[in-house]
C-alpha cells in the first residue's frame, strides 16, 4: 500500500472517562506495540511477518497528564526510542519556550531522533478553554491577551494566523527539520500561513 510511516499513540479516552482504557487483549501503551518484530494481537495468524514501518511516537511538551512529572515523561519516551521508535511528534503548542526546553530535555536524555512539532492555529474564542482543557496545555499569557481583544471568531481567526506565522518563522531559525499542522478540519488558515512562510 506504500504507507511507510506509522505514528504510534494511545488511544482516546470514551466520553465520560479521563484516561484512555484499551479494550481486553489490547495496548494500553505505545512502547507495547512490537510492530516490526512480527508479534501481532491475534494468536491465530498464519505466517506473521515482521514489517518495516517507520515508527513515530507522542512527545508532551507540558508534561502528560498521567504523568508525575517531567522526568517521568523523558523517561519513558526515551524507552519508546529505545524500543525502535525513530521520530517524535509533539503535542501542539504555542509557545516555542516549550518546545525549546523539551529539546534540551530530549537531548539531555540522549533522545537524539527527529522532533516534528505540532502546531495548530487558533482560530475560535472557544478554544481558549476547549485546547487547554483537552489537550492540557497553557496558552500563552500574550496570546491569551491578544485573543481576548478581538471582538468576533473572525478577528481570533486572523490572529491566529499571525501567531502561527510568528511561531513557525521563529521554530524555522534554529533548523526544526519538519512541522506538523494539527487542521482539525479547518486547512485555509494552515495555507495561508504556510503561503507566508514557506
Amino acid at each position: 500500500m506504500d504507507i511507510h510511516n506509522v505514528l504510534v499513540v494511545s488511544g482516546d479516552p470514551l466520553p465520560g472517562s479521563k484516561v484512555f482504557i484499551p479494550e481486553e487483549e489490547g495496548y494500553a501503551h505505545a512502547i507495547e506495540i512490537d510492530m516490526n518484530k512480527g508479534i501481532y494481537i491475534d494468536p491465530e495468524l498464519i505466517n506473521p511477518q515482521p514489517t518495516d514501518f517507520s515508527v513515530g511516537v507522542a512527545g508532551s511538551l507540558e508534561k502528560h497528564p498521567e504523568s508525575p512529572n517531567f522526568e517521568s515523561d523523558i523517561h519513558f519516551l526515551k524507552k519508546k526510542i529505545e524500543a525502535g521508535a525513530e521520530y517524535i511528534v509533539t503535542q501542539m503548542f504555542f509557545d516555542n519556550r516549550k518546545f525549546f526546553e523539551f529539546e534540551k530535555r530530549c537531548r539531555k536524555a540522549g533522545i537524539n531522533v527527529p522532533v516534528i512539532l505540532g502546531i495548530k492555529p487558533v482560530s475560535t474564542r472557544k478554544q481558549l478553554t476547549y485546547l487547554p482543557k483537552t489537550f492540557n496545555i497553557d496558552m500563552p499569557e500574550e496570546l491569551l491577551k491578544e485573543i481576548l481583544k478581538c471582538k468576533n471568531n473572525k478577528e481570533v481567526y486572523e490572529l491566529g494566523i499571525e501567531w502561527g506565522i510568528h511561531q513557525v518563522r521563529e521554530l524555522m531559525n534554529p533548523g526544526v527539520p519538519v512541522i506538523h499542522f494539527y487542521t482539525m478540519g479547518r486547512t485555509d488558515n494552515v495555507r495561508k500561513i504556510a503561503e507566508e512562510v514557506f
